[in-house]
């Protein structure tokens, strides 16, 4: 299996692979953050939200989550192939997407607090 998905290259460092899942592990870890929050916001502010603002913030956290998971497991792989074939390390594009999305999220809550 691992030859499928990890053609080439030779077997990196354990070290290196473990620090490669344990990074893995933290963008899922936030990932299920998102998502826990996205049903939060959805099941306990109806008092604090208009509806249209609670369900945006909602699908937008639950969103994030989703594609988050995703990236991290496609950042996991592409990490795992540049330590076999001693490649640079490519540059985390998720990253710059998830900053944007809670800063928007960040923004609405921020907005709804002035504006209360």
């Amino acid at each position: 299996m691992a030859e499928k998905l990890l053609p080439g290259g030779t077997e990196p460092d354990p070290r290196f692979t473990l620090a490669n899942e344990r990074t893995f592990l933290a963008w899922i870890r936030t990932s299920l953050a998102l998502l826990a929050g996205g049903i939060a916001v959805e099941a306990f502010t109806s008092d604090v939200f208009l509806e249209p603002v609670r369900r945006g913030l909602s699908v937008l956290l639950l969103l994030l989550g989703m594609i988050l998971s995703a990236g991290a497991a496609v950042r996991w792989l592409r990490v795992e192939g540049s330590l076999r074939t001693n490649r640079p390390l490519p540059l985390p594009l998720i990253a710059p997407l998830l900053a944007a999305g809670c800063a928007v999220a960040a923004a609405v809550v921020i907005a709804v607090v002035v504006l209360a």
